[in-house]
């Protein structure tokens, strides 16, 4: 029996920017939301928390434990949020995308895979064509109408 050919309608194109649900990440302040996502990323890791510490700790070059790690995906641990260095070993131990995402978006930013600045590039020069296009043949017209042309 032949293998099933693929439903081309049953592609869907991935997703450019991951980002965590809004309702995963849901806080009174930044250092909660932060918190929330840390959480939700060490829930989602395909590796333990063990794991995760110890891929921070070799990343960074110094301990980081098991208790660190918890406390910084506790809201309830305001007293010990989370630093820029550790956040950085974290987003490298997880790979998740999405951590980044967070503190992008509040600035209009998206976190995307380099591989797609290309196409982002050439979509920015096609949109100044068009914008160019549009003025040269409104000028076109305005000639005419002088009768320039």
């Amino acid at each position: 029996m032949a293998p099933r050919q693929p439903d081309l309608l049953d592609w869907t194109p991935p997703e450019p920017v991951a980002a965590f649900a809004p309702e995963q990440v849901r806080g009174a302040t930044l250092e909660a939301r932060i918190a929330r996502a840390v959480s939700v990323a060490l829930q989602d890791s395909k590796f333990t928390r063990e794991e995760i510490a110890g891929r921070m700790s070799a990343w960074l070059g110094e301990k980081v434990s098991l208790n660190m790690l918890n406390a910084y995906a506790s809201v309830a641990r305001q007293d010990h949020p989370i630093g820029l260095s550790r956040f950085l070993a974290l987003v490298q131990a997880t790979g998740d995308r999405r951590l980044l995402e967070l503190l992008a978006e509040p600035f209009g930013w998206a976190v995307i895979e380099r591989r797609h600045v290309p196409l982002i590039e050439m979509a920015a020069i096609r949109e100044q064509e068009d914008e160019l296009r549009r003025r040269r043949d409104a000028l076109a017209r305005k000639a005419r109408a002088e009768g320039g042309l």
